[in-house]
């Protein structure tokens, strides 16, 4: 036997005995596994409810991480709309199965930046309301998932007058809106025609940004409003603790058509359900992923709504809210 045999067979057999240990922690990709590509436009308590609601209807149906049947890359934005066009169109580089949208700004850069993956929206507007019209002015045709139209808004601001009665002047009603929303702006049209038709004084005034809603929540408030209304904005629910906490300090109730954000404080409202609206728009990816197709799906209206209210905000300011509604707090 040469000299030195038994030391080379030893560094052999070591370094091979490691090569094993370093790939036996490794897994072959599995090209067959979907891949989803989830884009939050920014942090929000309420509306990450939604992307819950989504991932508890694939996993319903046997698609998560868990268990190995499923990819996720989730983005958020905090935001940032570059940002978010970034996020769209890494997991376009990916070629992610599927793309899960919430709320408004992700759905319309999504379907600015793709016409071939499927986009699966929650806590959006109808493709109407959001301008992203398709061919022949219908919904573009990678769009799915589930969107809400502006007629529930009637509900939640019609309350405002049934539970706050000035009795030396008009009722005054303050809200904020983001001019640079579609969404925003046709609620502020529909508010207006509404105030108009229920004879209230509306005082409305517009934000760009979230760095100016405490600014022009004050300049409402010195205004002398007696209620303000949260309407259907991503600026206003990325900024809701900023306007609640101006408008308790003024003692000024909030009233609002978004279900989530009666749990952060405001007094009351009728809207969707925010975790089920994600749920919905789960299933019908699930559909999709089960499928491998996407015939037979479009995108539907939210199916659950309901009228909640905030009984620690409702105390506070006195109010009596009718029977009909949920306390949620």
């Amino acid at each position: 036997m040469k000299p030195g045999f038994h030391f080379n067979l030893w560094r052999t057999l070591r370094m091979a005995f490691g090569f094993l240990i370093l790939c036996s922690g490794c897994h072959t990709p599995d090209n067959n596994l979907p891949v989803v590509g989830f884009a939050d436009a920014f942090e929000d308590n309420t509306i990450s409810q939604a992307r819950q609601g989504f991932f508890d209807a694939l996993k319903k149906d046997g698609f998560s991480e868990e268990a190995h049947t499923l990819k996720v890359i989730y983005r958020n934005a905090q935001g940032d709309i570059p940002k978010l066009t970034l996020s769209v169109k890494y997991f376009i580089s990916e070629k992610v199965t599927l793309i899960g949208t919430c709320p408004s700004l992700s759905t319309i850069t999504a379907i600015q930046n793709t016409k071939d993956i499927p986009v699966f929206m929650m806590v959006s507007p109808t493709p109407a309301l959001m301008k992203v019209n398709g061919k022949q002015n219908g919904a573009p045709e990678n769009l799915f998932g589930v969107a809400e139209s502006l007629g529930y808004i009637d509900t939640s601001f019609s309350l405002i007058p049934k539970l706050i009665k000035p009795a030396d002047h008009t009722l005054r009603v303050g809200m904020i809106y983001n001019q640079s929303e579609p969404q925003s702006a046709e609620a502020l049209k529909r508010i207006q025609d509404l105030s108009a038709a229920l004879k209230i004084e509306l005082v409305s005034l517009p934000v760009n940004s979230t760095g100016e809603v405490q600014l022009v929540t004050q300049a409402l408030l010195s205004k002398k409003i007696d209620a303000f209304f949260a309407n259907p904005d991503n600026t206003v629910f990325s900024s809701f603790e900023t306007i609640l906490k101006a408008c308790n300090n003024a003692r000024v109730p909030v009233f609002t058509s978004e279900a989530g954000l009666v749990a952060r404080g405001a007094v009351a409202a009728y809207g969707a359900d925010i975790y089920q609206w994600g749920f919905q728009a789960g299933e019908q990816a699930s559909q999709f992923l089960k499928n491998k197709s996407t015939k037979g799906i479009n995108w539907e209206m939210v199916k659950l709504r309901k009228r909640v209210y905030n009984a620690v905000a409702a105390k506070e300011f006195g109010l009596s809210v009718p029977n009909n509604f949920e306390a949620v707090h």
